[in-house]
């Protein structure tokens, strides 16, 4: 059940550009699978910090790398890493590399406990962190229809989201929506075309577990809080899995990578003005092979930007 394939790990390593004795962060551990390969490209001195959200990540990184200097494990959301890192390093402490990877481990998906599986029945939970906010199924006895339709829209990018939101309307008013396989049918009944090769009930539980863990306001508190931490010359290394959050990470780092418009004809741009950041190659993919061992990887986008020297961010 803890066994998770990360992607584009090679891809990964080369953006990131790993140095032996520098100073990188993994923001989403995960299963450690990055994580793993930047402390093989590490040195004696070099230092790792892994960060996660949901502490069975972090208390399975515990055990694996529990005789290992060079690895901090620090259990928290990395929308709030700036904070985070306290526990760590001195302030004003900066790093060589940081990963993010916005994907869902395999762990969350197929543990049924954990309440992310469409297709295996368990509590409708869906919180990366146990331990903080509200599960699922405590925001559906509570939202309005209309909230509902805006998050299973937005998030799902489902255009059937008013038919699903009034089915859980009417189904809620018959008995409490505490399983997953309960929702799932639910849904699955109120949806009237079958997508080939996808669940009905797909799109929903993603924007689902996209709202209870606010996770495009996590990745864009991360991204931004990630430059002022990177030395000149240090990767900024992002893992997108649909177009939601691949458009908040291409936007960012396009903004913070370019002049503004009204400063860019002038004949001496004002230091102050010119971009923390420059892109690095164009958004990459994973190659067939990988998809073909991996079918999650599918989806998967790498884009990378690297910190100009002298630029505040």
């Amino acid at each position: 059940m803890d066994e998770h394939k990360p992607v584009l790990v090679d891809e990964v390593l080369a953006a990131l550009a790993v140095r032996p004795a520098g100073r990188y962060i993994d923001a989403t551990y995960g299963r450690g699978g990055h994580s793993e390969r930047i402390l093989a490209a590490l040195g004696v001195d070099g230092r790792l910090i892994a960060i996660d959200r949901d502490i069975q990540a972090i208390e399975a990184g515990r055990a694996r790398f529990a005789s290992e200097p060079r690895v901090a494990l620090v259990h928290g959301a990395y929308g709030e890493i700036t904070a985070l890192l306290r526990a760590t390093d001195p302030p004003g402490t900066v790093y060589d590399g940081i990963l993010i990877d916005c994907g869902v481990s395999s762990p969350q998906l197929d543990n049924a406990a954990r309440g992310f599986s469409f297709q295996k029945d368990g509590p409708l939970d869906m919180r990366m962190d146990a331990q903080r906010g509200e599960p699922v199924s405590a925001w559906l006895a509570r939202a309005p229809l209309e909230e509902m339709r805006d998050v299973i829209a937005a998030l799902g990018q489902e255009r059937f989201a008013r038919r699903i939101a009034a089915a859980i309307e009417r189904g809620r008013a018959q008995q409490p929506l505490t399983r997953t396989l309960q929702l799932a049918n639910l849904i699955s009944a109120a949806v009237p075309v079958r997508e080939p090769g996808k669940h009905p009930a797909t799109r929903s539980f993603q924007a689902l577990r996209m709202h209870i863990n606010d996770e495009l306001g996590q990745l864009r508190a991360a991204l931004a809080q990630a430059v002022p931490l990177l030395a000149p010359g240090g990767r900024l290394a992002v893992l997108s899995f649909h177009s939601l959050e691949d458009g908040v990470v291409r936007d960012f780092l396009r903004s913070r990578s370019s002049v503004d418009p009204a400063l860019a004809k002038l004949p001496v741009i004002p230091a102050s003005a010119l971009p923390p950041l420059r892109l690095v190659g164009r958004k990459q993919r994973a190659g067939a092979a990988e998809v073909s061992a991996n079918p999650r990887a599918r989806s998967a986008l790498l884009r990378v930007a690297e910190r100009m020297p002298s630029v505040s961010a």
